[in-house]
């Protein structure tokens, strides 16, 4: 794909009214994905800001193709009812939504403190039966409640055919191992669905003749599309999976919850350092504006970062709350992302289109 001739950014200070493309780079992290949906929605909120792509996995894929059928369904508005309208779903298929909306469920109070012991029980015996069984034996019909999902909110033809941004989703193939990024021609509820496969829930998903699962192991998100294909220069990582925590795990639980998400960093990770370490090479050669041969120096050489991290709010909540998809809880998630987003909005406004706003040499340094 061609990709738009740029012209490098100079720090002056932008015209009123000048509109800023943005890309954007959505983790994965089950129900946590809402966090995202609350810093999609207040973005859509910026009319000076555009996305020009987003390369998205697992659920950062469903938020993606839930925004781009939005965009072309309604606009900026369409595209913040299309979102809600998938996290309500979301919630309806939680087996505790029919108790948490009656006045029952009102009269109990907030679903995240007074379900919390009655789920543990059935998150441990989850988790035992998972270590046994594989979804192939406690799961035969292949049964997937997101497909629904998709189905209800989603109209991929639009998707398909979005003009208003372009969309890049990450799937793990599990022959080889290998990174798999589809482009928004071939998107499917099936390369979603590939997208988000854990695949001790759910059976690998198959896809013109190759088994997929969640893009997570080997793209989470995937971001050199973003830089080779996209015409925008800044790329803004709304990252849900905590890199660091300061306490040792030592109960199990924890232990398997800290592997988790180094696992599901590692390849994000590993990106971003190529990248830092591409970024720093150019600024050792001190050619600045250099018209290179390999035009993925060029555009690695003008990129600007930038970062809305909700590992400090999210990770209190721990791994099982990932599972957590009761509508009071999306909620939650959904206002701790838009304040993560209004927070850098008020912050680093002005640094779109002229600097990075998050220093990617910290990836480089332990």
């Amino acid at each position: 794909m061609t990709r738009p001739t740029r012209q490098k950014s100079t720090a002056t200070a932008r015209p009123a009214g000048t509109k800023l493309q943005l890309d954007l780079a959505l983790q994965g992290g089950g129900s946590h994905g809402a966090f995202t949906w609350g810093v999609l929605d207040r973005l859509l909120e910026e009319e000076w800001l555009e996305m020009a792509a987003v390369s998205g996995t697992s659920a950062g894929a469903m938020n993606a193709v839930a925004l781009a059928d939005g965009l072309m369904r309604g606009g900026r508005e369409g595209a913040r009812t299309t979102l809600r309208q998938f996290w309500q779903r979301v919630a309806e298929l939680s087996p505790f939504h029919h108790i948490q909306s009656s006045p029952l469920g009102g009269l109990m109070g907030s679903a995240t403190a007074w379900m919390a012991p009655w789920m543990e029980p059935w998150q441990q015996a989850a988790s035992a039966l998972g270590s046994q069984l594989s979804p192939y034996q406690f799961n035969p019909l292949n049964l997937n409640p997101l497909r629904q999902i998709l189905l209800d909110t989603v109209d991929f033809e639009r998707v398909r055919c979005c003009n208003k941004t372009q969309l890049f989703i990450a799937a793990t193939q599990v022959r080889t191992g290998a990174l798999k990024v589809f482009d928004q021609h071939g998107l499917t509820p099936d390369v979603v669905l590939a997208s988000a496969c854990l695949p001790l829930l759910f059976q690998a998903v198959e896809i013109d003749g190759e088994a997929y699962w969640d893009g997570g192991y080997a793209g989470n998100p995937s971001l050199m599309p973003l830089i080779a294909q996209s015409a925008a220069d800044d790329l803004l990582l709304v990252q849900i999976n905590p890199i660091d925590r300061s306490e040792m795990p030592t109960r199990a639980s924890d232990i398997l919850e800290r592997i988790s998400e180094v696992t599901f960093n590692a390849s994000l990770l590993k990106e971003l350092r190529s990248i830092a370490l591409l970024k720093q090479l150019i600024e050792d050669e001190g050619k600045p504006g250099h018209q290179y041969r390999n035009p993925l120096f060029q555009r690695v050489e003008q990129l600007r970062v930038h970062l809305i991290d909700g590992g400090a709010s999210l990770s209190p909540l721990g791994a099982a709350s990932k599972t957590n998809t009761q509508w009071a809880f999306l909620q939650q998630l959904h206002g701790l992302g838009r304040s993560a987003a209004d927070q850098w909005l008020a912050q680093h406004r002005e640094d779109v289109g002229q600097r990075s706003s998050w220093d990617l040499a910290r990836v480089l340094t332990p």
